[in-house]
């Protein structure tokens, strides 16, 4: 754009302030309702909801009405902008009170995320079995509250043996879950059937009853969203 074309008349600076105005005063007064996200495309939720090479970590009621299946990358900064401002809230708001069956699904984008989600996946005590949901969210909800921490730490393994550490994990059981070729395996599984079957290449994408959403939600556009489904 040239700066000629940047240049506006007196009359058209003060047109745009009256505007402006008009538009605070009645957001003040009345905001909008959330627009519900347009999808992405369609998915056979039945397909989706099959479950793959990894036992599901799932929250909420099997016969809940709306079914979210997330796939995330644990070095996104939008997959920890969604967990740490708005999952909590539909989590209590819809899945605690049955209308939502929420499932979290690996999509790792780089070695490091793989190895936060196969830390998520081990048994801090016993890393040759595989964690329990009671261990494996309040993993994921920490790593993601500390990914600036661990994710563009020069010494990668040491960040993530110190956030480890916070979860019972010794050096041992850190080690041995990291060396774990078949999790890795598995962890690689989920996101390329994601890709494949679903169409999944960006996160965090979510399969919300029978279509695909791509990026971030806000707490009211999520909520404006699962209200239109129930």
């Amino acid at each position: 754009m040239r700066i000629s074309e940047m240049q506006l008349t007196k009359r058209q600076l003060l047109g745009g302030v009256a505007a402006a105005t008009a538009s605070i005063a009645v957001y003040g007064t009345a905001q909008a309702a959330p627009e519900i996200p347009q999808p992405d495309g369609d998915v056979d939720m039945a397909k989706v909801m099959t479950p793959g090479a990894l036992p599901e970590m799932a929250l909420g009621k099997t016969d809940a009405p709306v079914k979210i299946v997330e796939y995330m990358s644990m070095t996104c900064p939008h997959c920890a902008h969604f967990h740490n401002t708005t999952f909590d809230a539909i989590k209590q708001k819809y899945v605690d009170t049955g209308k939502v069956e929420f499932v979290l699904r690996e999509f790792p984008f780089d070695p490091r995320a793989a190895a936060a989600f196969m830390l998520a996946r081990c048994n801090p005590q016993k890393p040759e079995e595989l964690a329990t949901p009671e261990q494996y969210f309040p993993m994921v909800a920490m790593l993601f509250k500390q990914q600036q921490v661990w994710a563009a730490a020069d010494d990668g393994r040491a960040a993530l043996l110190q956030m480890s550490k916070l979860a019972g994990f010794t050096e041992d059981s850190f080690t041995k879950c990291l060396t774990n070729q078949k999790l890795l395996d598995e962890v690689n599984a989920t996101r390329e059937r994601g890709s494949k079957d679903f169409g999944v290449n960006a996160t965090p994408t979510f399969l919300i009853n029978g279509k695909r959403y791509s990026g971030d939600m806000p707490v009211d556009t999520m909520s404006a969203l699962i209200d239109s489904l129930l």
